[in-house]
């Protein structure tokens, strides 16, 4: 017998050849996949150059890869993609740590980096002007549009900034940073009187202030500044003119040798040789030490104070003939002498209990 031979159907073929075609599909698939993995690998290892700070707008992430591409980082899909499926960028001046860099790490550092910072500190006895002027220096910012936006914000003259260490965003303009610092400064004060007197009075407060500037360019230390903090009361009760040089040294002054010359000539609120009463305003940024010792001066007859250039140290008296006497003495010392200590003994100078307690309280 002849065997039959079954002959192929035409679904046979059909089935055959849709299977061919889902395997050529599927290697294209596959294949096409490897290209763009192999161009999104090529292309996110491309070198990339940026500064290391730059600015992020608010925004959508559109809006922020059209902002970056205006400013030279030709960004395009697959950024945009890349963004959207690891996260949002950070906005504002960030810090990227680096000039170099590829678009990988970059993209990265948008999602990641923190806000670029500089810090400046305002010592205790530095005026708001000198203050303006070294951030103007530091931060490449316009003097005169700092001084307006102080002008503007400020409460009085000087006093308004806290005599502190700030990290300040770079990039900030000149308007934002000078309120931020007022403003964190008032909360400060707030915070300070609230814990001291269980309220804030603003204008009560900066009367205490313009003591306490005085008391932080008269005093030789912390130690010092209750006790030439009595010598300002006494001598207030007295309606005696305080008579200090510190004074004279406000505003643009705040380097300046206080001569006979500038005390003759001198006719503001801040020459105490002249008006027997408080300067109108602070005269320059003050510590929390000084703000206390304003608050709870020591309790002393103290008048007199004078400074014994041998050790830097302030000798204080009470009447003028022991004052004059003093000075005598202090003139006549040559060598600096070890251990010498011109104060006033325990006994001539007092803090209450409760104003002890009360000075721990404020951190």
């Amino acid at each position: 017998m002849i065997p039959l031979i079954k002959k192929k159907t035409k679904n046979d073929n059909s089935d055959k050849k849709n299977k061919i075609n889902a395997i050529i599909f599927f290697s294209n698939i596959i294949e096409i996949i490897l290209v763009l993995s192999i161009i999104i690998l090529f292309y996110i290892t491309i070198p990339l150059s940026s500064s290391k700070v730059i600015f992020i707008p608010k925004g959508s992430t559109n809006y922020i890869i059209t902002y970056l591409n205006k400013s030279g980082y030709e960004l395009n899909i697959i950024d945009k993609v890349i963004i959207k499926a690891k996260g949002y960028p950070q906005s504002g001046w960030i810090d990227l740590k680096t000039t170099k860099m590829t678009k990988a790490d970059f993209i990265n550092k948008l999602l990641t980096s923190k806000a670029a910072l500089k810090t400046i500190t305002l010592i205790p006895g530095e005026t708001a002007y000198f203050f303006l002027k070294e951030i103007s220096e530091k931060f490449h910012l316009s003097f005169i549009k700092l001084q307006k936006a102080y002008d503007n914000y400020s409460y009085k003259l000087d006093g308004n900034i806290l005599a502190e260490t700030y990290n300040l965003p770079i990039g900030m303009d000149e308007d934002h940073l000078v309120f931020y610092l007022i403003s964190y400064t008032n909360k400060k004060y707030e915070e300070f009187s609230n814990k001291i007197f269980g309220h804030y009075i603003k204008n009560s407060w900066y009367k205490y202030l313009t003591i306490a500037s005085i008391v932080q360019k008269e005093a030789a230390d912390i130690d010092e500044m209750p006790i030439v903090s009595s010598v300002i009361q006494n001598r207030l009760k007295k309606r005696m003119p305080l008579q200090m040089d510190g004074t004279l040294n406000y505003g643009i002054y705040s380097h300046t040798k206080v001569t006979p010359k500038m005390i003759r000539d001198d006719i503001s609120s801040y020459n105490t040789y002249k008006y027997a009463e408080l300067p109108k305003d602070p005269i320059c940024a003050v510590s929390l030490d000084a703000i206390k010792a304003a608050i709870f001066p020591a309790k002393t007859e103290y008048l007199y104070f004078f400074r014994d250039k041998s050790t830097g140290k302030h000798s204080f008296t009470k009447d003028y003939k022991e004052h004059i006497n003093n000075i005598n003495r202090l003139k006549n010392i040559k060598t600096p002498q070890k251990e010498t200590k011109i104060f006033p003994k325990k006994s001539d100078s007092k803090t209450t209990t409760d104003v002890k307690t009360l000075w721990k309280t404020i951190n």
